[in-house]
């Protein structure tokens, strides 16, 4: 199986979301995370991410789900990128504030470098 394979996997695996139970064996230790995003700003591990995502989809947006516009990889630098949105509504509970019913398409882009075991 190629990086690009495993880089696949994982996107799908975080965004189905499974949690990082469904995706540390995707995932290299100790693996960093960054985003802009503010609700993310105390998120800097990927473990934690898929957590957060899993936690996301379990809790305050229950509909949550992504479509996938594009995927790439760059051989030369070793990375995988995906380009998609994702979609959900605030209508579950688990949030820090009560569920408002107001709906997010949520443009993202993942840039995942690879290591030399695929991960």
């Amino acid at each position: 199986m190629t990086a690009f394979d495993n880089a696949k996997k994982f996107f799908e695996a975080c965004e189905a979301p499974k949690g990082w139970e469904g995706c540390k064996d995707l995932v290299a230790d100790g693996a960093e995370f960054s985003c802009q995003a503010g609700a993310l700003a105390d998120v800097k591990t990927v473990q934690a991410y898929c957590d957060w995502m899993k936690w996301l989809v379990d809790g305050p947006m229950p509909d949550g789900r992504y479509t996938l516009h594009s995927s790439a990889w760059d051989a030369g630098a070793n990375t995988a990128t995906f380009v998609a949105t994702f979609h959900g509504t605030h209508k579950g509970e688990g949030g820090p504030v009560p569920p408002t019913n107001k709906a997010t398409s949520t443009d993202y882009v993942y840039t995942l470098k690879m290591n030399g075991d695929g991960k």
